[in-house]
Order: structure tokens, then sequence, then C-alpha cells
């Protein structure tokens, strides 16, 4: 099933296609063989010469049992499905890895506003960075995302990193991946958030450690030491 989805970029992204997985063979295979017993018991107790209709209260133990044998298989089908939902949502949303890059988002109809702290490590100074629909990361390294919204919900959603959480006014929620390609992916907001909520779009990209390094260069350049302008 996995083959239907964006390729898988993130590091993570393998435990949530997984939880999918289960649940399309679970259901599928469920629904199957809910459809063989139904024209099974079309054919077999249809009406015929001859063949009286026979009522069923359902209250004996053999009649019971199909209610009852049904009813516990389901229950630990869905059992199965909640450990390894958990399990993923464990990985992800439990303790958050050390990062290397951390970078907020804030949606704001109809944008993506990303804001990179500069230098000094710290946001709301002078060297922030502030763009718009265009996030930058280094490929294999942890990025933690500082999501918020300026206006209504909206939701942060990255089909490739397999990557999706609501932004609430007023709240600031944590948010991390790890992107294990290089490239350039699209961010889509997921929450209908306006009028214009099909316009919401922006774009991750995913460098080399090189190229994201001379991104940050380009950026902030270098500060001249002292010796420097004695030199010019």
């Amino acid at each position: 099933m996995s083959d239907w989805f964006p390729k898988n970029i993130s590091t993570f992204g393998g435990d949530i296609d997984s939880v999918f997985n289960l649940i399309f063979w679970i259901v599928g295979i469920g629904f199957l063989l809910g459809e063989v017993f139904i024209f099974y018991a079309l054919f077999r107790f249809r009406r015929r010469e001859g063949k009286k209709a026979e009522y069923v209260n359902g209250d004996l133990w053999p009649h019971v049992g199909w209610l009852i044998i049904p009813a516990a298989i389901i229950l630990v089908l869905d059992l199965w499905i909640d450990f390894a939902g958990a399990k993923a949502y464990d990985r992800i949303k439990g303790d958050m890895p050390i990062s290397d890059v951390v970078v907020k988002v804030d949606g704001k109809q109809f944008n993506w506003i990303i804001t990179y702290p500069g230098p000094d490590g710290a946001f709301g100074t002078e060297d922030d960075l502030i763009l718009e629909n265009e996030l930058h990361v280094p490929v294999n390294k942890v990025v933690k995302v500082l999501l918020g919204s300026k206006d209504v919900i909206h939701s942060f959603f990255v089909p490739v990193l397999r990557l999706k959480q609501d932004m609430l006014p007023g709240r600031e929620i944590e948010a991390w991946f790890e992107a294990t390609e290089t490239g350039r992916y699209e961010i889509a907001c997921a929450e209908l958030c306006g009028y214009g909520h099909y316009t919401m779009r922006g774009f991750l990209s995913v460098h080399s450690e090189a190229e994201y390094a001379n991104w940050l260069v380009e950026r902030w350049p270098a500060p001249e030491t002292e010796a420097d302008g004695q030199q010019k």
C-alpha cells in the first residue's frame, strides 16, 4: 500500500506507513470475508418452494456465539491497531531528540511565515531571518519546528515527511523531523482555514550539508575581523 503514497524521506515515516498498511490489510481482508459471507447467506437461505422461513430469536448459545466471536475478533484486531499506533505515536510525540536546527513556522491566511533565529540562536532579535513559504534544512539532521498560528487553525502537512500537525492560535506546538534525501518538496495546509485555503502552499528545501552551510553564509555573512579591516 505504501507504493500509493508519496515517497518517504523521513526517519519515522516507515512507522507511519506500517500503521497504514496494518489498517489496510485488516480492514481489507475483513471486508472481503464479510462480502463472501453475505453472498453465501443470500444463496444458502434464499426463498425456495416448499421451504418455510424460520424465526430465530437469538437466545441459544450457538446463536449468541455469532455475536460474541466476531465481536471478540474485532476487539483483538482493534487493540492490535491501537498498540501499533501507540508505538509510532510514542516515537514521534514522545521524547524529542536533540535538534541540530530550530525553526519557527507560523500559519497565516494564507502563507507560511518561517523564522530562523540567526547566529545568536534567539528568536525575536534583529538578526532573525523571516521567509515566506520557504523552509530550508540540512539533510540527515534533526530539525525542531515550533508551530503556531497568527489567526485561525492551520495544519502543517509535509506528505514526504509523514508529518502533519495542527497549529492553534495562542499556542506553540513542537514537532520534529529528520529528512533523509535532498530535494524540494511541498508543504500544504491540511485544515480548511478560509476562502484562500487552496493557495496556502510552501516548499521544503532539503540541502546537503555543504549546500546548507553556503545557504547560511549567504544569509548571515561572517563579520569582518579587525585584522581583516586593516589589511583592506
